[in-house]
């Protein structure tokens, strides 16, 4: 089925994906739900978990030469391909951690040691992570840290807004992807490119966390210096933290072994079940994608036809299915950050219930089998954006592709009946 923003999977297609991933309709005590945070997670690619756990068994050490050691160096060779082609990365390299955010502080700090300039400026909308290193690194080196406000309307920062704070002595420029608030795509590439031409030695970094389940990335080729995804927002394992390094900062003196090479990002023993679950990720999509000439072209099919599929949901949820009225038309609830232009757009809602706080909208979703999540003004992680809309709070909605329009008519019913009480 097509709509005016996506294209949805068929009820066949539909049926197959949701087969691939654990506790879609229903939790592991068996209770009926449907899990409407992926913003804070995602559900999981069962062969995603089955490769970690395969892996993650093996006594061997995958940096020995024992023949099933060599089939795990094999492994992790083989996702350390797929991470490069997931970044289309070329001439950078990539590098590993606990986390997203311990890799988004990390660079943080390492470009601020590096850079010129007596200016750093970032969104209002970033996540902690960025926004307090360059905070943080700013104070620590004596540099004016220029915040970019957001658009009430959309939910997102308007490209303007941004390049007005850029100048000739700006150090280093950091803008998310897409934001965990309002779902929010940001154009990175045109941030890039004119920011670039107001002084090319900035430093630019992005942090994808967000966006990277549910669009293509290519750093390399807008001309960004460093970007973090986390496998567990992606169908993946958690405690694994990915980061695109530009080749130009790759070889900055970084914690490594001395005898490894300069741009070697990987520190200790290879978690091989980590590197393992990422290519079952990566396969995953590929099939979603179809048959075509190199992965990168099936990997990019895939996320496009997840991303058509989503903003359809996403349709649905805001104005509709034909059996339950959508998000924007039930009395009693407020969507905030509403871009009309969905296409601009991750799956996400941030919605508030009128007649009662945000954390008693998500315990009411609750016990009526809906999972979503508060995002509070009273929360460290939240506090800053939420507020920046003129709210105390909203239930954050993020559903995943492997949804369907049923279960959005269902969420909508459920919503209408908690806005009334």
């Amino acid at each position: 089925m097509e709509t005016k923003f996506g294209q949805l999977f068929t009820e066949a297609e539909l049926a197959e994906i949701r087969k691939q991933f654990a506790y879609v309709d229903r939790d592991r005590n068996e209770d009926a739900r449907l899990f409407f945070d992926n913003a804070g997670g995602s559900l999981r690619l069962t062969a995603a978990e089955k490769a970690f756990y395969d892996a993650d068994l093996m006594p061997d050490a995958s940096e020995h030469s024992n023949r099933l050691a060599l089939e795990l160096a094999e492994l992790e060779n083989r996702a350390r391909a797929d991470i490069r082609m997931i970044f289309n990365c070329r001439d950078g390299e990539v590098a590993t951690g606990y986390t997203a955010s311990q890799l988004m502080m990390y660079i943080v700090r390492l470009l601020s040691e590096h850079a010129e300039g007596t200016n750093c400026v970032t969104t209002i909308l970033e996540h902690p992570s960025s926004f307090d290193a360059m905070t943080m690194y700013a104070e620590k080196h004596g540099r004016e840290l220029r915040v970019a406000r957001a658009n009430p309307a959309t939910g997102g920062v308007d490209v303007e807004k941004i390049l007005a704070l850029v100048d000739k002595n700006t150090a280093i420029l950091s803008v998310m992807a897409a934001s965990n608030i309002s779902g929010h795509i940001m154009d990175i590439a045109t941030i890039a490119k004119e920011a670039r031409h107001i002084n090319p030695d900035m430093y630019i970094i992005s942090d994808a966390v967000q966006h990277a389940p549910h669009g293509v990335l290519n750093p390399e080729e807008i001309g960004v210096d460093a970007m973090n995804i986390a496998p567990y927002k992606f169908f993946g394992c958690r405690g694994f933290g990915l980061m695109y390094l530009s080749a130009r900062i790759k070889e900055y003196p970084h914690h490594k072994l001395i005898g490894r090479a300069a741009d070697d990002w990987e520190i200790g023993s290879p978690a091989t079940g980590q590197f393992a679950s990422v290519s079952a990720v990566v396969d995953y999509v590929c099939g979603l994608g179809g048959a075509s000439t190199d992965r990168r072209s099936s990997f990019v099919a895939g996320m496009e036809r997840i991303a058509a599929h989503e903003h359809a949901l996403l349709e649905l949820m805001l104005e509709g299915t034909g059996e339950a009225p959508g998000l924007r038309h039930i009395k009693g609830i407020t969507v905030k950050m509403d871009d009309p232009d969905l296409v601009q757009r991750d799956l996400i809602v941030g919605a508030e219930f009128d007649r009662m706080d945000v954390k008693t909208a998500a315990k009411e979703l609750e016990k009526r089998g809906i999972v979503a999540f508060e995002r509070s003004a009273e929360s460290s992680y939240s506090n800053r954006m939420v507020r920046e809309f003129d709210s105390e709070g909203v239930v954050r909605l993020s559903p995943l592709h492997v949804n369907t329009p049923a279960e959005i008519t269902q969420f909508l019913r459920v919503a209408a009946e908690v806005a009334a009480l």
